[in-house]
């Protein structure tokens, strides 16, 4: 009697054809037999799981203050996955007291030691894992182990040691993603190096003049980026030097640095009223915002000439910067409708509404002595329909009529 393969083997080509199909239907057995086994172990890992959170978050403020033994669950590493994680998560949105507790709990448990082992030690997808763990402790012990994995040959591990300074919000993790940039250059995208910087930079924003002064191409343009947001006043006399410069950034950046100056200081006004002419939009942005935030009789011509600015948003600011900075307006008013620029216009009339101030305005151009009964009507009409008037205003030239801002 023939075998089941004698039969197969007579029907020649067909023969092909059906062990294929025998073989497809083998091999999706098998995987379905896989897929099948894997979410039966997954359901039950996620149960078991469930429930042991359960269980460790009813006795949670014994856990972290230390009356329950760390030894009970620092050796069972599913246990200890789930109390790191749930610290970890606690810790993203805790008080500064509770931030402070955790952060305690973490050290005194071992687990940052733990990380900055792992850190330091393992390759690939763990040591990855270990950098992101750290960074989110934002312990500052572990700024050398993530200074570490800023050297590692993937990328992908660079920008999680990268993420993990920026963490840290400290002038330390600063110095050591700048050294870093200055052994190397630019290897990681621009943003998230930007945004560490920014973060790592705020409280000490000088730790980036020596780089700046050596760094070039796109390296220079975005340390320049990162200066012009966290520039302080503190800063302004060393910024000076880059009011001439060709990258942008950094006249933004002295722009900014003098946003704060005090008052009385002329050389903030001389400063932002020449960058508030820069050829470039953002560099005049900022010098009105600055010159706004100084709210001086000084300001009020660099804020009406930027009026007449070919940008849309540099006109709203210096409209708000006059409106807000200005207790009389019927002046300003005066000057803002001799530009017979209807830009300048509608930017003013619509920072006045803005501040539901136009009521005022019209009090003010009623019962204002200053102005003549022609004048008056004149101004009134630009008021009321938002057109120029005639070309025979007159127009005080030395501001006399305009108030000292507060």
């Amino acid at each position: 009697m023939a075998s089941i393969f004698d039969k197969i083997w007579r029907l020649g080509p067909a023969a092909f054809v059906l062990k294929a199909i025998i073989f497809a239907v083998v091999a999706d057995a098998l995987l379905l037999a896989f897929i099948l086994l894997r979410r039966t172990y997954r359901k039950g890992y996620f149960a078991r799981r469930d429930a042991r959170v359960f269980e460790l978050r009813q006795d949670w403020d014994a856990l972290i203050s230390g009356k329950i033994s760390f030894e009970s669950w620092r050796n069972k590493p599913f246990d200890r996955r789930i109390v790191e994680t749930i610290a970890l998560d606690a810790f993203e949105a805790a008080d500064p007291e509770e931030s402070a507790r955790l952060l305690q709990f973490l050290r005194v448990s071992g687990l940052i030691e733990k990380r900055i082992f792992e850190a330091r030690r393992l390759t690939g997808w763990r040591r990855l894992r270990a950098l992101v763990a750290l960074g989110r402790t934002r312990a500052p012990e572990g700024i050398p182990a993530l200074a570490e994995g800023l050297r590692d040959p993937h990328q992908e591990t660079r920008l999680a040691a990268l993420r993990g300074l920026g963490r840290m919000a400290c002038p330390a993790a600063a110095e050591e993603i700048l050294a870093w940039l200055g052994e190397v250059g630019l290897l990681v995208p621009a943003l998230p190096l930007q945004s560490s910087l920014i973060q790592c930079c705020t409280g000490r924003p000088q730790l980036l003049l020596p780089y700046l002064q050596k760094a070039t191409g796109p390296l220079r343009e975005l340390l320049g980026r990162v200066l012009g947001e966290v520039a302080t006043p503190a800063l302004a006399l060393d910024l000076l030097q880059f009011m001439d410069d060709d990258l942008d950034e950094l006249r933004a950046a002295v722009a900014r640095a003098f946003s704060h100056s005090p008052a009385e200081s002329g050389l903030a006004f001389d400063v932002l009223n020449e960058l508030a002419r820069d050829r470039t939009w953002f560099v005049r942005l900022r010098a009105i915002v600055s010159l706004g935030k100084l709210s001086g009789r000084r300001a009020i011509p660099g804020l009406l000439h930027a009026l007449t600015d070919s940008n849309r948003l540099v006109r709203l600011r210096a409209a708000e910067a006059l409106v807000a900075n200005t207790s009389e307006m019927a002046p300003i008013f005066e000057r803002v409708v001799a530009t017979r620029d209807r830009f300048a216009m509608h930017a003013y009339l619509t920072a006045v509404e803005n501040a539901n101030r136009l009521f005022g305005l019209e009090q003010e151009l009623q019962n204002s002595p200053l102005l003549a009964t022609e004048e008056r009507t004149l101004l009134q009409e630009a008021l009321r329909t938002g057109s120029f008037v005639p070309e025979g205003l007159a127009v005080t030239p030395d501001f006399a009529k305009v108030p000292v801002g507060p």
